[in-house]
């Protein structure tokens, strides 16, 4: 697998650059996903996010979900580009890409791709609130976080 379609950045990402890497000739349909940085999170007021990867780790992770999605939809080709550093409110945190002949196994691909990144990539986020911060590992601390707000 082309380890150009798995990246990590710390540079603005851009969406068309991930789409440029799945299209081929047999596509009848790509499916984007941009996971942005947004503002209110469990009512907290979010000014900014910051992460962090063990990024030899994560960029294999990433294309070991690559794998997956191919092994479970055979005709799809995949990118993602995930973001390091600080970001602002709106930033492109991350992208996904998904192609492939129709445009159901693309779209499921892609919800698939972003299950895993949170379930399984070692990418974790640090979030700043007005009050304070707190680091977040993945989506089940998340849930748990957020679950605690409504409490």
């Amino acid at each position: 697998m082309n380890s150009n379609l798995f990246k990590l950045s710390r540079e603005p990402l851009h969406v068309q650059e991930v789409i440029d890497k799945v299209v081929h000739r047999n596509c009848g349909a790509i499916t984007t996903f941009v996971g942005t940085v947004r503002e209110m999170t469990a009512g907290k007021k979010t000014l900014q996010l910051e992460y962090q990867a063990y990024e030899p780790m994560a960029v294999k992770t990433l294309a070991k979900i690559g794998e997956e999605v191919q092994t479970k939809w055979p005709d799809t080709t995949i990118a993602i580009t995930h973001r390091l550093g600080t970001l602002g409110i709106s930033d492109i945190a991350v992208i996904i890409a998904v192609s492939s002949p129709h445009r159901k196994a693309a779209y499921e691909a892609n919800e698939y791709t972003m299950e895993r990144i949170k379930e399984m990539v070692p990418i974790w986020k640090k979030e700043f609130w007005e009050d304070g911060t707190q680091w977040i590992g993945d989506q089940l601390e998340e849930t748990s976080y957020e679950e605690e707000e409504r409490s």
